[in-house]
């Protein structure tokens, strides 16, 4: 329960901390006055005054903030700021400035896990899976055209084959056609001819699709391809961009109703996971971390008012009509805003608390309190 504890703090801690030093740089970068910087919501447990900015560790550790100079433009009215002040003002900044100044937090989330990603490349390797058969399905395409577990696939219709994503690739490419297989079974290497047959399966959002299949499944054996630090910035950059497509279209299919809203998990989840990951080792953990930053960068970038992608959106109509909007169509688009994503966390906090041990977690704390 501790290792859960420390990871979890630090996975949120760290990925606040980056999300907000985003916004924090390129703010001063721009000229804008930032007031305060906090880790974490609520009440102040420790700060420091540096120049014009207040550094705050707050008590509520889901989240983080930066203020700035004149991002309320009642408080900046009240304070009745001089032409100096005003000057370092946010509202008083153009419309890019204030744009690159909000998109600089999820950036930043995105950037982290690009370096997260590219360091762990870069010395533990690319990690794939061998295209060794772990089970043939009786009566499927493989096993009528011969193929057997344990057999190694080298290549198809003269194609070589190196990893388990190269067959299903070449697979599904090619569809029900017959396909000339070279395999490698023990001491032999056979040529074997196998004509995928096209079946119904489940996507990864639960949806029936169609597909070219020989029925056969991994052997879950992994290979290790050393990667030089070009090639470990190049996979980086793939990687990051696949999960963000990944999660997005995860946002579209939660809106379609594909994915129903008990899959959701909120910072329980996230707890629950750091620590198993922090358990397999610091690398599963940084690995963890730079997943779950990709993820925060591409919910924080939906143009939902009160999130970063909100911002932007009105600062690009801005932009788009020469004067910004109304602040009454703001604060109503906010109010509606945090109407929804309060529903949102009481989702998936139900769900975070219906999926705990609570036995397990009972007699942890039993066990604690009685030491």
């Amino acid at each position: 329960m501790l290792l859960i504890i420390l990871s979890t703090a630090l996975v949120l801690g760290v990925l606040i901390f980056v999300h907000e030093l985003g916004h924090f740089l390129v703010a001063k970068r721009s000229g804008v006055t930032v007031l305060r910087f906090s880790l974490g919501f609520g009440p102040k447990i420790a700060a420091i005054t540096r120049g014009t900015t207040e550094y705050r560790l707050s008590m509520i550790p889901l989240g983080g903030y930066v203020k700035m100079l004149g991002e309320d433009a009642e408080e900046e009215e009240e304070q009745k700021l001089t032409p100096e002040e005003k000057a370092g003002s946010f509202s008083e900044a153009s419309v890019w400035k204030r744009l690159a100044i909000v998109f600089a937090g999820p950036f930043s989330n995105f950037l982290f896990a690009i370096i997260v990603f590219a360091l762990i490349f870069a010395f533990s390797g690319l990690q794939e899976l061998a295209p060794i058969i772990g089970t043939v399905n009786p009566g499927s395409p493989a096993q009528t055209a011969g193929l057997k577990n344990g057999d190694t696939i080298v290549s198809i219709d003269g194609k070589p084959i190196k990893t388990w994503d190269d067959l299903s690739e070449s697979i599904e490419k090619h569809g029900p056609t017959p396909l000339n297989f070279v395999v490698k079974r023990g001491a032999q290497t056979l040529a074997l001819t196998v004509t995928p047959a096209i079946s119904a399966v489940k996507n990864l959002f639960g949806e029936s699709v169609k597909r070219p299949l020989i029925g056969i499944t991994s052997a879950e054996k992994i290979i290790v391809k050393p990667v030089n630090p070009l090639q470990a910035c190049y996979y980086s950059l793939a990687h990051t961009w696949d999960l963000s497509r990944l999660f997005f279209m995860t946002i579209v299919k939660l809106v379609e109703r594909v994915v129903p809203l008990k899959d959701l998990g909120g910072p329980i989840l996230i707890a629950q996971m750091a620590g198993k990951q922090a358990h397999r080792g610091f690398v599963d953990l940084l690995n963890f971390m730079a997943f779950i930053s990709v993820n925060l960068a591409v919910i924080n970038l939906m143009p939902i008012p009160i999130l970063d992608g909100g911002h932007i959106f009105f600062f690009l109509i801005e932009a788009v009509q020469g004067r910004p909007l109304s602040l009454k169509k703001i604060e109503v688009a906010q109010k509606v805003g945090l109407v929804a994503l309060l529903s949102l966390m009481v989702v998936v906090f139900y769900n975070d608390l219906a999926r705990l041990d609570w036995t397990s977690l009972t007699s942890w704390f039993g066990n604690f309190w009685a030491k």
